[in-house]
């Protein structure tokens, strides 16, 4: 579980120190700033897009050999950054250091859920926290090494060191053997609802669950997303200074994992679909807040940024953890996989795509506005999967006929 959580420490620098990079590459190569954040999309899109694929090889092989690989592409691709002279070298190389993310993310995730069955929403909690909170370790000494020498030095020198911390954390991490842990019990489990039975990612997809799961998570994951890729230009918009900027680039990762901590922690003993609703509703709340309450005040500012981490966060802990209880915990990074790749989907409304909006529109309000809406969507989401029974598999003889019906036919 430590080696987790040392490699999620790692590569959360990936995804929430990029908003230091914008401005100086803007300023370098004379690029758009949608130009710049399409390279963000790209990103999250390959660290989400290839995780079904890199969960279901990880359940069979184990995360030691693929966590070894992930360091090295991690490492390259960030450290290279630095020498991209052209959108496409930019892309391509962001794009690599997110399938190495896409490994360590999975693989680590993988083994807090397994290893803890009774604890899902916590150790999913520790895990994704480490990933949310582990760049406030980090950026502060980005934005030093920018500020002493130049922006390709960053890249380079946290590259590397991150590339080697992951590979070296990798030979520590294996998947349980069948009996090394067992449930135990307890009233606090009462509310969470867990399945007994163990589905394949093709299994799942034929539950309408997976879908409600799916489309309440993807319209979650744009705020968060949002703020993450636009933090910096956003700050510009707003007119806060470069202090409150600094200032809220440091709490927002604090918030981001006291998130995830408290809401898996929550989501144990009130259970996951209630949980859903109550964070979701103040997620929106707080989306609403930041173009009404945070432009002009450098306090309002840092508070509004702080709190649509905190109630955003929770969206890889209970997804994770809900995915696990109804659809059980032997293909749990296969199928959470399948999940996770919303955020790619989302990365594609909170990056290029607000970036264009707020290029024609001269402001943020209008998207703001829409993640709001989406939130709200994603908490009446999570009533219906509440009043949905846990999933059944469908019956061998029903899917034999589903798969040749012309043999029904001649009967």
């Amino acid at each position: 579980m430590a080696s987790a959580v040392v490699a999620m420490i790692m590569i959360g620098n990936l995804q929430y120190s990029w908003t230091l990079f914008v401005k100086p590459l803007i300023a370098a190569h004379h690029w758009k700033l949608s130009d710049v954040q399409w390279a963000f999309t790209f990103f999250i899109a390959c660290q989400t897009w290839f995780m079904p694929c890199a969960g279901w090889l990880i359940d069979r092989i184990g995360p030691r050999k693929f966590m070894t690989v992930a360091g090295l592409l991690c490492g390259v691709g960030w450290a290279s950054l630095g020498s991209a002279a052209s959108l496409p070298a930019l892309y391509a190389l962001y794009a690599t250091a997110g399938v190495g993310a896409s490994l360590v993310y999975c693989g680590s995730m993988g083994v807090a859920l397994k290893w803890f069955p009774d604890r899902r929403g916590l150790a999913a909690g520790v895990t994704a926290a480490a990933f949310g909170s582990g760049s406030a370790l980090i950026v502060p000494t980005i934005a030093q090494i920018i500020r002493a020498s130049d922006y390709r030095s960053a890249f380079l020198y946290t590259g590397v060191g991150q590339g080697l911390a992951i590979v070296c954390a990798a030979q520590l991490l294996r998947n349980p053997e069948p009996g090394e842990v067992a449930f135990g019990t307890g009233a606090a489990k009462a509310r969470v609802r867990r399945h007994n039975e163990d589905f394949t990612p093709t299994q799942m997809m034929r539950t309408p669950h997976f879908y409600v799961m799916y489309m309440a998570m993807l319209m979650m994951g744009i705020g968060g997303l949002l703020v993450t890729a636009q933090l910096a230009p956003l700050a510009d918009s707003f007119k806060v200074s470069a202090t409150a900027l600094t200032v809220a680039l440091a709490m927002n990762p604090i918030a981001n994992g006291v998130s995830r901590l408290s809401w898996g922690w929550v989501s144990d003993h009130l259970g996951r679909e209630r949980t859903m609703l109550v964070a979701f509703l103040i997620q929106s709340a707080t989306l609403l807040s930041v173009p009404l309450l945070g432009r002009g005040s450098d306090t309002s500012f840092i508070v509004c940024m702080a709190l649509v981490y905190f109630t955003w966060g929770e969206v890889y802990v209970l997804f994770p953890s809900a995915s696990t209880d109804f659809f059980g915990s032997r293909n749990a990074s296969a199928n959470y996989g399948f999940l996770y790749s919303t955020k790619g989907v989302a990365s594609i409304v909170g990056g290029g795509l607000a970036a264009l909006l707020f290029e024609k529109l001269g402001s943020w309000d209008v998207v703001f506005y829409g993640g709001a809406v989406f939130a709200l969507c994603s908490a009446l989401m999570s009533i219906v999967l509440m009043k949905m029974p846990l999933p059944r598999k469908e019956p061998a003889g029903a899917l034999a006929a589903a798969e040749a019906p012309g043999l029904s036919a001649r009967r």
